[in-house]
């Protein structure tokens, strides 16, 4: 479908942000990026320089676009309390100026284990973290938004992989980047399931539904790719071509060592007990209303992956 239509991304040159211009960009949209480093390479997308922080950065660049992706958010989880919610307000303000719709890159951390082990996008919302509390706080606050004329769709997901995640599980723990890959450090029993989503696949599904005719709140869950230990080593394997990669264990005791020091390490110990619980998020809304499944399969979405994290070329 070719529109004449603007979106604004903020955080264009972040993971979920970029692939999110690429898949508009598809979709036959006019791509505006909030960042605060413009890149070299323009494209096709408008670069708007300027800070998620400042609310007359954010409502300039929105001024006449139709949909905000808020694909921002702070690096290496760190003043998660200070900056994530001001700058989904600011969000939010544009939205109201410009009329547009926000679109929020959703995840479980919102969840507690009252709602596993199928997420459903009515299950209750009673986070054990201050970050999951700080996830619920962002729905919340774009649900209220909503009675008061601010459109929005979330679109929740397990664990992000890809060629740009960024801060994820895969390319922080299960394996180091710029090295190939001989030990797959897995952060459960190897028989417990986890939720994966390929960024690429993310993007174009928000795309795919700013095609459709959608509630001023809806939601809706991406399944992505339920695998289990094994199933991942299996698919690093033939994505590599190298059947000797061992399933090991994640070392958590060194992470309570390190923790101290290192925020990010800090927050993924937070996180653990999404590791501990069978938790699949229930994609059958989804994929009624785009009509497939969306994912690309597992061993192409591993193989970008990886050559992203320099772990093979």
């Amino acid at each position: 479908m070719r529109t004449s239509k603007t979106a604004l991304v903020i955080g264009g040159n972040g993971g979920i942000g970029h692939e999110a211009c690429l898949a508009l960009q598809r979709h036959g949209w006019q791509v505006r990026a909030l960042v605060r480093h413009v890149a070299a390479e323009r494209d096709g997308i408008e670069w708007v320089q300027g800070d998620a922080m400042q609310r007359d950065d954010v409502l300039a660049a929105a001024a006449g676009v139709e949909a905000i992706v808020h694909a921002v958010n702070p690096p290496g989880y760190r003043n998660w309390d200070a900056l994530v919610l001001p700058m989904l307000d600011n969000t939010i303000a544009a939205a109201k100026a410009s009329g547009a719709r926000v679109v929020l890159p959703g995840t479980i951390y919102n969840y507690g284990p009252d709602a596993f082990p199928l997420l459903r996008e009515d299950s209750p919302q009673h986070p054990p973290t201050r970050k999951g509390e700080i996830r619920a706080e962002m729905e919340q606050r774009l649900a209220d938004a909503s009675r008061a004329g601010v459109r929005t769709l979330i679109l929740r997901c397990g664990d992000f992989i890809g060629p740009r995640a960024g801060n994820n599980w895969f390319g922080q723990g299960l394996v180091q980047p710029g090295k190939p890959v001989q030990t797959l450090r897995y952060p459960a029993d190897y028989t417990h399931h986890h939720a994966w989503a390929y960024l690429p696949d993310v993007a174009e599904t928000i795309a795919q539904l700013l095609e459709h005719e959608l509630a001023d709140f809806d939601v809706y869950h991406f399944g992505g790719y339920w695998l289990d230990g094994h199933a991942m080593v299996d698919a690093v394997r033939r994505t590599t071509g190298n059947p000797r990669i061992a399933l090991g264990r994640f070392p958590w005791w060194l992470t309570a060592l390190a923790a101290p020091f290192m925020e990010t390490l800090r927050e993924l110990r937070k996180m653990r007990y999404l590791w501990r619980e069978t938790i699949q998020l229930d994609d059958a809304k989804l994929v009624a209303r785009l009509g497939a499944k969306p994912y690309t399969p597992i061993d192409v979405a591993l193989r970008e992956t990886l050559v992203g994290l320099g772990c093979m070329k």
